[in-house]
């Protein structure tokens, strides 16, 4: 299996539609690479720190691919460049994203 994870960092003044995020965001994630090898999509939304004090990110999502040649076909192909574009619709925040592989 291979892994992206897709953190957004919380900083002040920032915009982020969580309900968006969730609901259509991540909606046309799964619709545009279920066919392509995307397995799971989970979404979770920063709650706090664990000593309490502000989430350092405001939400993340991590997608899980059956294996790393289904993630570089979706990163790759042609969903890409409008899921891409779709993000300025729920947030200004520039995602950082990392990629994992099981094992």
């Amino acid at each position: 299996m291979a892994f992206i994870s897709i953190v957004y960092p919380a900083r002040d003044g920032a915009r982020f539609d969580h309900d968006y995020y969730a609901r259509t965001h991540i909606r046309m994630v799964r619709e545009a690479l279920a066919e392509t090898g995307l397995l799971d999509a989970r979404v979770y939304r920063g709650v706090s720190a664990l000593d309490g004090g502000p989430a350092p990110f405001v939400a993340m999502a991590h997608l899980t691919f059956r294996d790393e040649a289904a993630m570089r076909a979706c990163l790759e192909g042609p969903a890409a460049p409008g899921l891409h574009a779709d993000v300025a619709n729920f947030t200004d925040i520039a995602p950082v994203i990392e990629i994992y592989a099981a094992g």
